[in-house]
Formats: structure tokens, C-alpha cells, sequence
């Protein structure tokens, strides 16, 4: 038998944040992966375990249907087997079967290990964390990038298609969103749109070859 390929997220990759979500969190993420979404981050880690177990089962459930993954942000994995860690650990990280990590500089990024991918912000000011920066932007993004010994998920003030594809344009494997999701009056709008944004600039036009 061959080695099986680990899948790890690209594209559009939602997190989720019920605090500033105009319906309900499920309907929200059902919504955007109407539109497109694949892979999505439960935060809420102010909830009790058992309600954020329960939550994850429904938002699963939702997932299941396209074809997509559910990461749980955190160390406990909530019954399943994906996880996103905070930069300060756990260290060395949890064996399972798909383990992300938050960086946000090149120290960071050193001391990643067995990880799968990573995502690196504030790639641009944002909402949801003002005064959390100061921002990469597109050239320092694509600046640690080039010293990430993972896949990288840009994360951070990611609203508009220019924004993703100077995110492309910078080596990003995915664009990471929360805000412009989650306040969206059409999340299935707002993820298409920036979903196309994503793969168009992923997609080499004839006789170009992407850098």
C-alpha cells in the first residue's frame, strides 16, 4: 500500500467567533460553505466543554455534507482529530491527524516541528483584533513564507479579493477569515466571492507560470 497523502487546508479557510456573527453560528458556517467553504476553525473556547462539543458535532455535520474538515482551535480535539494550537504550545504538539499552529514571526516559525501547516498574522489591521499587529503585510507575509518549513495560511483583516490574491501573490497555500464572514449579511456571497478571488489568482493564466 502507498503512503496516504495528508490533506491539509487551502483556499478559503473560516474561523468562527458567534460574538460578532449576525445569526446563528451554525447558520452562518452552513451558509458559507454554501459558498464554497471547505475547512473551518471553531473557536469559542469560552464555552463550556460540552456545549463546544456539541457545537462542533452540528458544525461537522454541516461539513460532512460538501466534502469538508473541521479543525478545533486548541489543543483538545473535541472527539475529533484535527487541531489549530496557539503559538505558545503545547510543545511538542499533540499526535494527531492534522495539527496546525499560530506564528506570527520567524522565531516562531523555527520552532515548529511536527505540524502540518501554519497560519502567520496580522497579515493586514483588523476588526476583530485592533491594535494587534503591527501588520506584515503582503511583503513581510511573503518575507516568512520563504522560511516556513510548513504550508501557510495568511490570517488577519482579510475582507476584499485584492486582499487575496496579494495574499496568493505572496506564496499564502490558503487565506484565513473570521470578520468579514461572520458579518456578512450574505456569507454565501462574501465566501464565493473571495473563494473565486482565491482560486483565480492560484491558477496560472496560458502560457504564464506562477512564481
Amino acid at each position: 500500500m502507498g503512503t496516504k497523502v495528508r490533506r491539509r487546508p487551502s483556499g478559503l479557510v473560516l474561523l468562527t467567533d458567534r460574538w460578532v456573527a449576525r445569526r446563528a453560528l451554525v447558520e452562518v458556517v452552513a451558509a458559507a460553505v454554501g459558498g464554497g467553504v471547505r475547512w473551518v476553525v471553531l473557536r469559542e473556547k469560552d464555552l463550556p466543554r460540552a456545549e463546544r462539543l456539541a457545537l462542533a458535532v452540528e458544525l461537522r455535520a454541516v461539513l460532512a455534507d460538501a466534502g469538508g474538515t473541521l479543525i478545533v482551535a486548541g489543543s483538545d480535539p473535541l472527539d475529533g482529530d484535527a487541531v489549530h494550537l496557539p503559538a505558545a504550545g503545547p510543545y511538542p504538539p499533540p499526535r494527531l491527524g492534522l495539527v496546525g499552529r499560530s506564528c506570527h514571526d520567524a522565531a516562531e516559525l523555527a520552532r515548529l516541528t511536527t505540524e502540518d501547516h501554519a497560519t502567520l498574522s496580522p497579515v493586514f489591521p483588523t476588526r476583530t483584533k485592533p491594535g494587534y499587529g503591527p501588520a506584515l503585510g503582503p511583503d513581510g507575509l511573503r518575507e516568512l513564507i520563504a522560511v516556513s518549513p510548513v504550508p501557510v495560511l495568511a490570517l488577519g483583516g482579510i475582507e476584499t479579493p485584492d486582499q487575496v490574491r496579494a495574499c496568493v501573490a505572496a506564496g499564502a497555500a490558503g487565506v484565513a477569515v473570521l470578520g468579514t464572514i461572520m458579518r456578512a449579511t450574505d456569507p454565501t456571497d462574501t465566501a464565493t466571492t473571495l473563494g473565486r478571488a482565491f482560486q483565480e489568482a492560484s491558477t496560472p493564466t496560458t502560457g504564464e507560470t506562477r512564481q
